[in-house]
């Protein structure tokens, strides 16, 4: 019997935004780096970028695929309130159309070995599983981490919300089980760990032999020092073989309880298992609570300039604790307060944060200066002995490469000059951008013998001859031009193309916007019905036409 495919379905979700990659523009006048090296494992090069978050990652996607280690998010949950830096209001569908083009372009950067971490409540939570699913894979999916994200009691709600989820996928869920690190043991758990006949091994505790799966060669009789026979328990087996039952025994580390014929169990000494398999249940005292992240954000910017909804920095201290190790990338493209990069930084670790709202300047810049400037105490910091250090660059997109003239043609944005053009048209045609300091005609490669040439002049025949000869017979060169003199296969180690017409249909130019923000969408057109006209809510139309507005009509 064929097994079908089962996938999510809503409103709108052929459509599919035709996203121009866009080039970064640094500011360094908001960059920000230490004065000096604080340790040696200080990063500079992080990246703060300002702009749509679903253009940002396209323009990411082609230096950083494959790169990325961790990555968190904490997107708009979508439950109809609006909150002060942005509308979380979205209708379902559209929604999940905007989620599911984000995280395409984030299964992308992901390494091999690498991670997605998503927070989100029961609004959507289950939905995007589901949509996590189609993406990522079914086998890939990890855990949902119940995060006890509140401790107090709401008495005027039919169920007082305590929790939110953390949704985990890994690229490779069996590599990734073998590199993600464990917890360190908390002074409770080590409380588990006896020592009652005095082994001078330390202090231990008993662990099971048997298991709940089923296997034939796991389930062999073993007898106790008293003469008891055991066998698995009805529906259980033992955890591994005889022969390693075997060295248990002769370890001195098999156990039956004080009377000795008890349920067989051995020895796990407090001194060798100093780190614990992190659990799907965790709880605020060990990662913080949503109190706890505005207070963080009150002590830096004051009371008056807090954040509505901050992640605290415990949470993504423990995420990227069984994550990353330092060095490693970790991407936030829903930045918020700046929490992930915050304590990213504190712990070593490289980032890129995205974020559209204004809190970028208001909230995630001056944040990230203290951090660097060793000023911010709050958070993890004492825990990893934070003395500040490293820094970050600032960017912003660039506009769109194509613009309408007067009479609408598209033509180059004139506020793009040759070195944005040319690092442009490397993008969009798949070149790494490495303009050559000897050879004019060099402004990227996309292997050792092919290269792009981009000019905004009309190329006479002469010019491409000469062009040709220079170039040579081993290698290969686009050539990128306003127009040229001849055809366009007369010469043998040029390829040539014309600007704007070579892209003019690869991309929805001049689109800038693809934010998940209610204030985006159109209003829904008045329906009318027999003697009254009454505005609909949420109709095909609307979606559709939201979708139009989103992604361009076809």
């Amino acid at each position: 019997m064929s097994k079908t495919k089962l996938e999510l379905t809503w409103i709108g979700k052929d459509k599919r935004p035709k996203l121009e990659p866009r080039i970064l523009l640094e500011d360094p006048s908001l960059s920000y780096h230490a004065k000096q090296w604080v340790n040696e494992c200080d990063q500079f090069d992080n990246k703060l970028i300002f702009g749509d978050n679903l253009l940002a990652l396209k323009a990411l996607e082609q230096a950083y695929a494959g790169k990325v280690k961790c990555v968190f998010i904490d997107p708009p949950y979508n439950t109809g309130s609006a909150f002060t830096h942005y509308d979380d209001g979205l209708e379902h569908s559209i929604w999940l159309s905007l989620m599911r083009d984000r995280l395409e372009i984030i299964r992308s950067l992901l390494s091999e070995d690498g991670s997605l971490w998503i927070t989100i409540d029961d609004n959507e939570a289950h939905y995007l599983k589901v949509l996590c699913d189609e993406i990522f894979g079914r086998g890939n999916f990890v855990a949902n981490i119940p995060w006890e994200s509140r401790y107090s009691r709401s008495n005027d709600a039919i169920f007082s919300l305590s929790h939110n989820h953390i949704l985990v996928y890994a690229i490779n869920p069996n590599r990734w089980k073998t590199i993600r690190n464990r917890l360190p043991r908390t002074e409770e758990q080590n409380k588990q760990y006896k020592n009652p006949d005095n082994d001078k091994r330390g202090a231990w505790r008993a662990i099971p032999w048997d298991a709940p799966n089923i296997r034939e060669n796991l389930s062999y009789p073993i007898t106790t020092p008293t003469g008891k026979v055991r066998i698995p328990p009805t529906g259980r087996c033992w955890s591994r073989t005889e022969a390693q039952w075997l060295e248990i025994v002769d370890a001195g580390l098999a156990y039956f309880g004080k009377s000795g014929d008890g349920a067989p169990s051995f020895k796990q000494f407090l001194e060798e298992s100093s780190a614990i398999v992190p659990n799907t249940w965790w709880q605020h005292e060990d990662s913080g609570h949503t109190d706890e992240a505005k207070k963080e954000i009150s002590t830096l910017f004051g009371r008056n300039n807090s954040f509505d909804t901050p992640k605290p920095e415990r949470l993504l201290h423990r995420i990227l604790h069984i994550a990353t190790n330092p060095g490693d990338l970790v991407l936030d493209s829903f930045a918020g307060s700046g929490t992930t990069g915050a304590v990213a930084h504190k712990m070593g670790r490289r980032w890129i944060m995205i974020e559209l709202g204004e809190h970028c300047h208001t909230h995630i810049i001056p944040r990230l200066k203290k951090v660097i400037d060793g000023e911010d105490q709050g958070g993890i910091s004492k825990a990893v002995n934070w003395q500040g250090g490293g820094g970050f660059r600032y960017y912003c997109l660039a506009p769109s490469l194509l613009e309408q003239d007067r009479w609408g043609n598209w033509v180059v944005n004139k506020n793009y000059n040759p070195t944005m053009l040319a690092e442009a048209l490397c993008k969009l045609e798949g070149f790494t951008s490495a303009p050559s300091e000897t050879q004019w005609w060099n402004h990227g490669y996309s292997s050792e013998h092919d290269f792009i040439y981009v000019t905004t002049q009309n190329l006479s025949n002469q010019q491409l001859q000469e062009l040709s000869d220079e170039v040579g017979g081993d290698r290969s060169l686009l050539v990128c031009c306003t127009a040229f003199r001849g055809k366009s296969d007369q010469f043998q180690n040029l390829t040539l193309k014309k600007i704007p017409k070579m892209v003019l249909s690869r991309c929805e130019w001049g689109h800038d916007d693809y934010s998940l923000n209610v204030a985006n969408l159109p209003m829904a057109e008045p329906m009318l019905e027999p003697d009254i006209v009454k505005p609909i809510k949420s109709s095909v139309k609307q979606v559709n036409d939201a979708q139009h507005d989103l992604f361009g009509k076809e």
